[in-house]
């Protein structure tokens, strides 16, 4: 099923959307964040989420990963919202197969968006993660999927988590809604 799911995906091409927009509130961030998705440079996983977006996946989702100096994660629409198991987040996915790896030669600098994944490299779902600053040593590793274009400022406030894992405790911030532009 996730593999015919994936070919019809693969023979729709990728939307013909060129970004998202990421509204976010809570206890250190509130505002827009506007990202420019690369449909050129990873075409699959743009597609994959512009169709979660537009289905309305991500909206009430926390950044459940946020970790100082380096990135904060997001996406898990199954765990990390409201009613979820956050003991889980990071853990959960949509129902659409896996995206197979579309690594390129942009490096991980401030601003870039990337998709999370397992330690397979083609097991790219829902989950992404937007860097603080630069962490090259994901270039090669981690599929780029896009670019923050405005409101890095709001990207900057996130609540931060603690330790290694950067688990948010309490309330962490939320996109509230997320929605496709051209």
């Amino acid at each position: 099923m996730r593999k015919l799911a994936l070919m019809l995906a693969l023979a729709a091409g990728p939307a013909a959307a060129t970004g998202i927009e990421i509204t976010v509130e809570g206890e250190g961030a509130n505002g827009v964040i506007r990202i420019d998705l690369l449909e050129d440079v990873a075409p699959l996983h743009a597609e994959r989420i512009t169709t979660l977006a537009q289905q309305g996946f991500y909206d009430g989702v926390f950044f459940h990963r946020v970790i100082e100096g380096f990135m904060a994660q997001t996406g898990d629409g199954v765990n990390a919202r409201e009613g979820g198991d956050m003991r889980l987040a990071g853990t959960g996915g949509s129902e659409l197969p896996d995206v197979p790896a579309e690594f390129s030669d942009i490096p991980f600098d401030r601003g870039i968006v990337g998709m999370a994944r397992t330690p397979d490299p083609n097991s790219a779902n829902s989950q992404f993660f937007i860097m603080f600053r630069e962490g090259y040593m994901l270039n090669g590793q981690y599929t780029v999927v896009g670019r923050v274009t405005e409101g890095m400022e709001v990207v900057d406030a996130i609540k931060r988590g603690r330790g290694q894992s950067g688990l948010v405790a309490g309330r962490p911030d939320m996109m509230t809604s997320v929605t496709v532009t051209d």
